[in-house]
């Protein structure tokens, strides 16, 4: 195994930004997303916003000096019900507080019911560069279900606006898309991604619905496709995806050339990100001396107590026998090999200490290996939960 020279470097740095409220709760979602009731208080939130962030800044003020900000993302909840001149301000405040790196991508979860739709040339004046739209499907059989707002000829209508905003002043837009919906066949499920990639969205995020605990699907089980029926949706809608010209770049999203979501790749690359609003997750890294300290972060959850200003929920270094599983268990997400170089700089942790691990990945047929780079084989991104267990064992 060969020695690399770790220079002290530390990853990129993003911010993740946290909207919770929506309209209606969809049954499927676990995200941390509040029930809009009555007026949203959108003035207040930016504030705190603000205040949680300059917190932040003081609290790893050494970690964060002289860093650049290469992606912002703002999810939710639904961000579009905010009004782009909260949008606007919140971002103007936010370079004051951090510099921006010169192209910056700046990513905005939108949905596609009229109200917000209208709203989409002004959210990318306020300095949105990527709209995340999500679509789910185009059945409206199935949106009902799902508990989506919009309609399918909604959606289509939002795409085609989102089109010339990316002609003109956009840099690139995401579909979410969902396949192993309710008493969906193969043939639905196809058809709902042919419809997307007729639309031709630069990115496509096209991802298998799971039923998480605490959500409304949880308590009412609804019958899904078997499994050989979803093995056979993903190999044929794989298929027609990279016959369109998108490449698989990460477990569940596809882009064309030159339109991966740079801020994803931030996540899984294990850069650093902050994070602020109702339950965001943060991951800042430090030199502790010649050591690398790793910290994660989550904040308050509940809009009640963040907006009392109670932000910082919980906080923790990650112990360094943590520290590969970590890293894998980000970058083994990404089809590209991984840098062995990059494991050392970003963990602190050299490659002979993981031989052992390695070794049985090896073994069992999950990764390559290379003087410089590890690979996931195909085995190993199909089975990728065993191939991160080696990592605790």
């Amino acid at each position: 195994m060969p020695y690399f020279i770790t220079m002290k470097k530390l990853p990129p740095l993003s911010l993740y930004i946290h909207i919770p409220w929506c309209v209606q709760k969809c049954p499927y979602c676990d995200f941390n997303s509040h029930l809009q009731r009555g007026k949203i208080p959108e003035q207040d939130y930016v504030l705190h916003l603000l205040k949680d962030l300059r917190r932040d800044l003081r609290r790893y003020i050494k970690a964060i000096s002289g860093r650049h900000l290469q992606s912002i993302f703002i999810g939710g909840g639904t961000p579009s019900l905010f009004k782009p001149e909260s949008i606007a301000y919140l971002l103007k405040e936010i370079e004051v507080l951090i510099p921006f790196a010169e192209k910056i991508e700046i990513t905005m979860e939108v949905n596609p019911g009229t109200v917000e739709t209208n709203k989409f040339p002004d959210f990318v004046n306020a300095g949105i560069t990527r709209l995340s739209m999500g679509i789910q499907s185009f059945a409206d059989d199935k949106l009902i279900q799902l508990g989506r707002i919009h309609n399918s000829q909604q959606a289509k209508n939002a795409i085609q606006l989102v089109h010339k905003l990316h002609k003109s002043s956009l840099k690139s837009f995401n579909l979410d898309l969902m396949h192993g919906l309710p008493m969906q066949s193969l043939s639905q499920a196809l058809d709902d991604l042919k419809q997307a990639i007729a639309l031709n969205p630069p990115h496509l995020s096209w991802y298998q619905l799971t039923i998480e605990p605490n959500t409304a699907f949880f308590s009412k089980h609804p019958t899904l496709p078997d499994d050989d029926e979803l093995w056979a949706i993903f190999e044929k809608g794989n298929a027609l995806l990279c016959k369109a010209g998108y490449e698989q770049y990460e477990t569940s999203a596809y882009a064309k050339v030159g339109f991966q979501c740079q801020h994803n790749l931030n996540y899984w690359r294990f850069g650093d990100y902050l994070a602020i609003g109702c339950g965001a997750h943060g991951k800042i890294s430090d030199f502790r001396g010649e050591q690398i300290e790793i910290t994660r972060f989550s904040k308050t959850k509940h809009p009640r107590g963040y907006l009392r200003g109670d932000y910082l929920y919980e906080e923790y270094i990650v112990p360094k026998n943590e520290l590969a599983f970590e890293f894998f268990m980000n970058r083994f997400r990404l089809f590209e090999p991984v840098p062995k170089r990059e494991f050392e700089t970003f963990t602190g942790l050299k490659c002979q200490e993981i031989d052992e691990e390695i070794e049985d990945a090896l073994k069992k047929g999950y990764v390559s290996d290379t003087v410089t780079h590890w690979q996931t084989t195909p085995k190993g991104k199909l089975f990728l939960n065993e191939l991160l267990s080696v990592f605790l064992e």
